[in-house]
C-alpha cells in the first residue's frame, strides 16, 4: 500500500457500500489515505463513528462538502437554486446550512468547504435532454444545436441575476465564519449539468467581487471536461485564467459525457489528462472524487501516474 501524502479521497466512493462510518474510513485508509472529503451523503449515524477517528488522529479531514451533515430535503439538495434562491426565506435557509458545513469543518480541521452555489431555474432537466441528443445525434446535429441554444439563450439572460445573489450569500457567510474566527475556505464548484453554476468565467468574476474574503474556484475536473464536451466554456483555455483562483481539485476523468472514472487508467489516453496537473500541483487540497466501480489497484495505478507525471514536471525523480 502507497502512502498517498497530500491527496485526499471521497467517500463518494464506497459509502453505498457501508452503514458503519469506521468501516468507509478504514477501507478508504487501506488506498493508503491519510485524509479524505466527507461528502453530502455523510449522515450523523456515519458521523457517530467517524468523530472518534478524527479526534483521535486515525484519519484528517481536507474537505467536507455542503450541506454536510446529510439533510433529506430535495430544495437543498446538491442539483438546487441554492444560494441563488428567488425566495429570500429559502436563501437565508442555503445560506445557515452552508454556515453549519463551515462550522463542522472547523470543529474537524479541514481546509475547505465544497459548494455548489447553485443554478440558472429551467422548469425540467434540460441537462439530462441535451445529454441524450448528444449522445444518439451528436453535438452538431440540429437537434442538440437549437435546445442547446434555447439553453444558453436563458442561461446567459438570466446568470447575472443569480451570480450576484449567490456573492451576496457567500459574502453572509464569510461575514459569519470571520466573526467566528473560523479559517475554513470556500470553493465554488465547478457543475455537471450545463444551467449550473459556476462557469469558470462565473467563478472569477465571483471571486474577484469578493476579494479578501475566502472564496475561491473548486475546479472538478470531470466536470469541466463535460461542460467543455458540451459547449459550455473552453476548459483549457480559461483554466489558464482561473488557475490563480484554485483551492481545491476534484481529480477524476470523463468519458464522452461519463464522469468520476480514474484518470489516464479509464481513458486509455496516457496524455490527455496531462493539461490539468499544473492546477492539480497548485491545489492547496487535492481529492479524488471517483466511482464505486473503480477498483483499488485502478486507483493506485492512476495516482501513481498523476504523481510521478508532476515529478516530472518539476524535475524531480519520480516516487
Amino acid at each position: 500500500m502507497m502512502d498517498k501524502g497530500e491527496y485526499s479521497f471521497s467517500t463518494c466512493w464506497n459509502i453505498k457500500r457501508h452503514t458503519a462510518g469506521r468501516g468507509m474510513i478504514e477501507e478508504i485508509k487501506e488506498l493508503g489515505y491519510r485524509y479524505v472529503e466527507l461528502n453530502y451523503n455523510v449522515n450523523d449515524a456515519l458521523l457517530a463513528t467517524i468523530e472518534p477517528m478524527i479526534e483521535q488522529g486515525e484519519i484528517g479531514i481536507s474537505s467536507v462538502h455542503n450541506v454536510f451533515p446529510f439533510i433529506d430535503d430535495k430544495d437543498y439538495d446538491t442539483d438546487s437554486v441554492m444560494l441563488g434562491f428567488d425566495d429570500e426565506s429559502k436563501r437565508k435557509r442555503s445560506v445557515e446550512l452552508l454556515i453549519r458545513s463551515m462550522e463542522y469543518a472547523d470543529r474537524y480541521g479541514a481546509k475547505a468547504v465544497v459548494v455548489h452555489p447553485g443554478e440558472v431555474p429551467f422548469d425540467y432537466n434540460i441537462d439530462s435532454e441535451l445529454k441524450r441528443l448528444y449522445r444518439e445525434h451528436g453535438k452538431k446535429s440540429s437537434e442538440y444545436v437549437k435546445l442547446w441554444k434555447e439553453m444558453s439563450e436563458r442561461r446567459e439572460r438570466l446568470s447575472p441575476i443569480y451570480a450576484k445573489r449567490i456573492q451576496d450569500s457567500l459574502e453572509e457567510a464569510c461575514g459569519y465564519a470571520a466573526r467566528r474566527g473560523w479559517n475554513v475556505a470556500l470553493g465554488i464548484e465547478t457543475r455537471s449539468r450545463c444551467y449550473q453554476m459556476p462557469t469558470l468565467m462565473e467563478a472569477k468574476s465571483i471571486c474577484d467581487g469578493l476579494k479578501g474574503s475566502p472564496v475561491y474556484l473548486w475546479y472538478d475536473i470531470g466536470h469541466a471536461m463535460m461542460m467543455d464536451r458540451m459547449g459550455l466554456y473552453d476548459n483549457l483555455q480559461e483554466l489558464q485564467l482561473v488557475l490563480p483562483y484554485i483551492y481545491g481539485v476534484h481529480i477524476h476523468e470523463t468519458l464522452e459525457l461519463s464522469d468520476h472514472w480514474c484518470p489516464y487508467v479509464h481513458s486509455n489516453d496516457m496524455n490527455y489528462f496531462d493539461h490539468f496537473l499544473e492546477a492539480i500541483d497548485a491545489a492547496k487540497v487535492k481529492v479524488y472524487e471517483l466511482k464505486a466501480v473503480c477498483q483499488p489497484e485502478e486507483i493506485h495505478r492512476s495516482h501513481t501516474l498523476i504523481t510521478d507525471k508532476i515529478a516530472a514536471r518539476r524535475g524531480l525523480q519520480p516516487s
